[in-house]
């Protein structure tokens, strides 16, 4: 299985580009944002998903490896496919899903083109049990930031912070506090979520006890 291109960007379309890797083109689909972030030319690194079937094998193309996990993490849930978990990486960026899945935002996820409510409610509530996955593949956005793609491959990539909003870190953490000192992770997050909402709570010492006192 593929799993990482590096190459030069040899042609795009709306939602297709080639890569040439040693001469051979690979072409990869991509969310509308991804493609007009790239120019003919550029070398750039792409985490690739490959997609086997009995008549095809398609490549899905992202910038990180968190973001290929996310596109996993959606198609997991029934009745999503490929098309539909790109068209909603294209309006939410993972730190976004991860909160509009943690707040239960069905109209957030059902932004996306050919996203309905239907498919949205799916969505939020099959990987309510999944924001664990999710987080850690947020972090590893964090933590690795996204790469612009240079312009040639004498230019060196440069970073481009995709960090998890304070609300979303905080969010995070606190759950997981929670749920080390025993709770249900599903109780403990809408614990969090209410209590930061309600009260405005920016530290995770302040989010502790009042959603304790939630859980109570």
């Amino acid at each position: 299985m593929i799993a990482q291109l590096r190459g030069t960007v040899s042609s795009l379309a709306v939602d297709t580009g080639i890569l040439d890797v040693g001469g051979v083109g690979y072409e990869f689909s991509a969310t509308p944002k991804l493609l007009s972030s790239l120019n003919a030319g550029d070398v750039v690194t792409l985490s690739i998903e490959t997609v086997v079937r009995e008549d095809f094998i398609k490549l899905y193309g992202f910038s990180t490896m968190g973001e290929r996990s996310i596109f996993r993490t959606l198609q997991s849930v029934q009745g999503v496919g490929a098309k539909h978990a790109l068209s909603i990486m294209q309006v939410l960026s993972p730190n976004e899903l991860y909160e509009a899945i943690a707040a239960e935002d069905v109209t957030a996820v059902s932004r996306a083109h050919g996203v309905g409510k239907k498919i949205a409610q799916r969505i939020v509530t099959e990987l309510q049990t999944k924001l664990g996955a999710m987080a850690e593949s947020v972090s590893v956005l964090s933590v690795a930031q996204t790469r612009t793609p240079p312009q040639s491959s004498d230019m060196p990539v440069q970073p481009q912070s995709e960090s998890v909003p304070i609300g979303g870190a905080l969010r995070m953490d606190a759950t997981s506090a929670l749920v080390n000192l025993g709770f249900d992770s599903v109780a403990a997050r809408r614990a969090v979520n209410t209590v930061i909402s309600r009260d405005a709570l920016t530290t995770l010492d302040d989010v502790i006890p009042v959603a304790l006192r939630e859980l109570s």
